[in-house]
């Protein structure tokens, strides 16, 4: 009876010490972000498990506004949870599906496609991957796989063409964009809304140059626009619009007239100076990207949605530097006329 005794205590205590092995697991996973719930087909997972890629448009990485606020985004991801992030580089629309199919492929938890272009190719690559999970800065692509998120660009940029209108000495200012799409021309008409706004006798001259990764066709249609009097340029035209910084640097150098450019995407005066730089018209393209990535990590990620971002939303709205340049009267104005679109007072153009 002493050795059935024995025996049963050694086997209690035993499992005693197994509990308390799955215990301390439970702890450690939960310290490392180890979720019960896991997430693509169910298992569990840590958050530096998750990989993230980003295929970008013809603008490259390195535009300074559009996808490198997509790119700074990923990587903000990655310092935070230890997710593994990497981008590929298109250099032609020809590049987006297999950029997009090799991180499919490679088993990514989420696969960006960043601009209105890649729009048919996030679609293909989609519908013949019905369980990779997909999503897309400024186009809408209607897949149960692909969560798209799109922007009221023209809301903020009504916003800077108050600014232009207000500020110009000449009462001529230009915009120039990359290549022509409903994107784009959303920038276009709402900042031309915006300068008729405040200032009816301004002339907004409209120019397309035919491209996103043309530093040097900036520069050269920059140019010609300041000849004819142009003070101000609104690019909205990713690494193109890059040209038209050094341009308006290389002239207010050398002295003469003064002449601005208005930053896009991104506050663009922490690259090219507040001495060039008026303000900016910030899309933030960074906060969506961060967004729809951690819903990944979290097992709350929906595809077949469609999210916009206005004023409302803060997903767009002027650089906080603008109060270097612009002064606080027109500041005041940009106020109200931004409650005025949030309220619904004012409706801004689409196209």
């Amino acid at each position: 009876m002493k050795k059935v005794f024995k025996l049963s205590l050694v086997m209690l205590l035993a499992f005693t010490v197994v509990l308390a092995g799955c215990g301390n697991n439970n702890a450690k996973n939960a310290a490392n972000g180890e979720t019960n719930a896991g997430t693509n087909g169910g298992t569990n997972a840590a958050k530096s498990d998750f990989k993230f890629g980003m295929v970008t448009d013809i603008g490259g990485v390195n535009d300074k506004s559009f996808n490198q606020s997509a790119w700074e985004a990923l990587q903000a991801l990655e310092k935070e949870t230890g997710s593994s992030v990497k981008y590929l580089q298109s250099k032609s629309n020809a590049d987006y599906e297999p950029n997009l199919n090799q991180f499919v492929k490679d088993g990514y938890n989420l696969t960006w496609g960043i601009g209105f272009d890649l729009g048919d190719a996030i679609k293909k690559v989609a519908s013949e991957n019905a369980n990779a999970n997909l999503a897309i800065i400024d186009s809408v692509v209607e897949a149960p796989n692909v969560a798209s998120v799109t922007f009221s660009e023209n809301e903020g940029s009504f916003l800077v063409g108050v600014v232009a209108g207000l500020t110009t000495k000449t009462n001529k200012v230009a915009f120039i964009g990359g290549m022509e799409s409903p994107v784009i021309k959303r920038f276009e008409v709402g900042f031309k809304a915006g300068v008729t706004a405040v200032n009816p006798d301004a002339k907004v001259t409209i120019t397309y140059a035919g491209a996103y990764d043309k530093p040097d066709t900036g520069k050269s249609l920059a140019a010609t626009l300041y000849n004819d009097g142009n003070d101000i340029i609104f690019p909205a035209a990713g690494a193109t619009g890059n040209g038209v910084f050094n341009e308006a640097k290389s002239r207010n150098k050398a002295g003469g007239a003064k002449v601005w450019v208005i930053g896009v995407d991104k506050d663009q005066s922490i690259e090219f100076g507040t001495d060039v730089t008026l303000t900016s018209m910030i899309k933030r393209v960074d906060e969506a990207v961060k967004k729809v990535s951690k819903e990944v990590i979290d097992g709350t990620f929906k595809g077949g949605t469609t999210t916009v971002l206005g004023l409302k939303d803060n997903g767009v709205g002027i650089s906080d530097t603008s109060k270097v340049n612009v002064s606080e009267e027109i500041l005041a104005k940009v106020e109200d006329f931004k409650k005025q679109i949030i309220d619904g007072t004012i409706t801004v153009p689409t196209e």
